[in-house]
This record gives structure tokens, sequence and C-alpha cells, in this order.
């Protein structure tokens, strides 16, 4: 049987929340992080990087991509072997398009591969949903496309069950939905994010969200202007953490005047995503990017597409 020398894994950048959905949906984007992993005959582990900030990654073994290459040989009890591994960056760290979660995903299949594929994917989505604390960027960066995940039937109490099932639901994107992701040149810490929280919500909040999470799926779907203007707000997060992203209000105002459906926070921030028409997309580029220019702030704006792939691999063997 051939053993697997090296395996290269491309892993794409998500959008989580999308207004409503916060923690449980997310989207893979066609912007991308790769990873290549070369075994070694002996020696030790050692990580080069290239792209946009490569200098603020850290090469030592508390890097998170070897991390989660660590915790999967952990998992199937054997020791991790000597690696070589290259990070090519192409997402942008902590900005809230899942730069972590790449590097979970792209840990994990490239362990998985190096191994043999000694586990389904689906036992690596559950210990990337692990690693990350929550599914909604891991599971669309695994599998692609847009995904709804929540919890499985609970039988027992969840302390005396083994492992958190899941059940994964994909949600079906018209292709006249853009994306629009407004990157600025400021970043915001997924703990900081997470601090300004309430630790409780309204009824009424609640009853909020879920009316319109579901109309955000079924506009999603059917590229319905009107549902996804309507369906884009969020009583949860969003109004706490607007105040964490210097020129939000304009930003957004300027989105929706230039054609936009509305604009959410993309995961924990500070990235903005809004969701327009073909028609309208780089309308609402060109007027994201002026906005925020006039607040101070530098920022990249790009019309993406929604990745249906999800993380792809090559292998070579020798």
């Amino acid at each position: 049987m051939s053993v697997i020398s090296s395996v290269s894994i491309t892993v794409p950048a998500t959008t989580a929340n999308l207004g409503p959905g916060f923690d449980c949906i997310g989207a893979a984007l066609t912007l991308y992080n790769e990873f290549k992993f070369t075994r070694l005959e002996q020696g030790k582990m050692k990580i080069t990087v290239t792209g946009a900030e490569a200098e603020r990654v850290v090469t030592d073994e508390s890097n998170l991509l070897y991390q989660a290459f660590v915790k999967f040989y952990q998992y199937i009890e054997q020791t991790p072997p000597p690696v070589e591994i290259d990070i090519r960056l192409g997402v942008p760290l902590a900005r809230g398009l899942g730069s972590s979660a790449t590097a979970i995903v792209g840990g994990l299949v490239g362990a998985n591969l190096l191994a043999g594929e000694p586990i389904t994917q689906v036992q690596v989505m559950e210990l990337a949903i692990a690693l990350e604390g929550h599914p909604d960027n891991v599971v669309p960066a695994l599998l692609g496309g847009c995904r709804l995940a929540a919890t499985g039937v609970e039988n027992e109490p969840p302390r005396l069950q083994e492992r958190q099932e899941w059940e994964i639901c994909e949600v079906p994107w018209s292709e006249e939905v853009v994306p629009v992701v407004a990157i600025p040149d400021f970043e915001l810490s997924t703990k900081e994010a997470r601090r300004v929280l309430p630790t409780e919500v309204s009824r009424a909040d609640a009853i909020f969200n879920t009316a319109h999470l579901g109309l955000l799926l079924r506009g999603l779907e059917t590229g319905t202007g009107n549902w996804l203007r309507a369906a884009l707000q969020d009583r949860l997060h969003q109004p706490y953490r607007k105040a964490l992203i210097r020129g939000y209000d304009t930003v957004h105002s300027a989105a929706v005047a230039a054609g936009a459906y509305g604009m959410v926070i993309s995961g924990a921030g500070p990235t903005l995503l809004a969701l327009t028409n073909k028609a309208d997309s780089q309308a609402v580029v060109a007027a994201m990017a002026t906005a925020w220019m006039k607040e101070g702030i530098k920022a990249e704006v790009r019309s993406l597409s929604v990745d249906t792939q999800g993380a792809k691999a090559i292998q070579n063997s020798k």
C-alpha cells in the first residue's frame, strides 16, 4: 500500500451568522487559505508562511493549524509524524472571515489524509466543531455552501453523552444573491465581540430572531428582495457589536442606498457583509469602500460568490 508523502488542502473563508442566524448558520466564500503538509523521515516540525500578514502567524507548536493536526493524532491515539507545513494566506486574520476555521479544518483534513483516512468526514466535522466551539464557520469551511447546524436529538442529558451529535442542513443559495464583503484595516477579536453580548434575551427578541431566520432561509433560496431586506435584521448580537465597528451606520446606509438588500456583521466582525443582486453588486462595492474612506478607514471591498466545494485536497504518494 502506498504511503501519502504530502497533501495540499485548500479551505475557503466563511461568513457566519448572516444577521439572525447567530452561531448556527454560515456560508463558504470564494476566498482561500492553502496548507501543504509534507511528511518528514526525521527531524522536527517546520512551518513556513507566505501571503499578506504572514509575519503575524506563529510558526512554533502553538500554531492553530498544527494544534489541530496534533489533536487529530491524539484522537486516533497515534503519535503525529514530523511534518513540514507550508501556509499560503488568502483569508485576512481576525476579521470575521473564519481564518481560524480554515486552520482547524485544514489541520484535521491534512492529518486524516496523511494517516490514511482512518476517520470519516462526519467525525472530522465533529472534531472541528469541538475545537472551534461552535459550528457556524467550520462546517461550511469543510463542506462548502451555506449550512445550518443544529444539535441532534438529546435522548440523555448532555453530560452523559459520549459526544455531541449534529444535524447539518444545506441551505440553497440563489445565484442572484451576491455577497459583498468590506474588510477594514483594523481587527476585532472574537473574545471582545462576545464580551459585549447580554447573558439573557427577552422572549420577544427570541421570537423576532426565530421568525427572521426562517425568512432568511427562504430569501436566500428564492432571491426575493423584500424577504431578504426584512430577514437580515437581528436582535441577539448586532445591536451590541456594531458599536465596536467604527463607521458601521455610515457603511450600512451607503450599501442600502446603492441597492443592497441589507448589511450584517460577518462573524464577529469587523468585516461587514452586504447581500445584493448581480446588477447592483459593483455599485454596492464602490459605495461601501467610499463610505469607510470618508470615516478615515481603508477597506478592501470585494464582490464574491458562495464556494460550493469546501475543503479540497491533492495527495502525493510514494
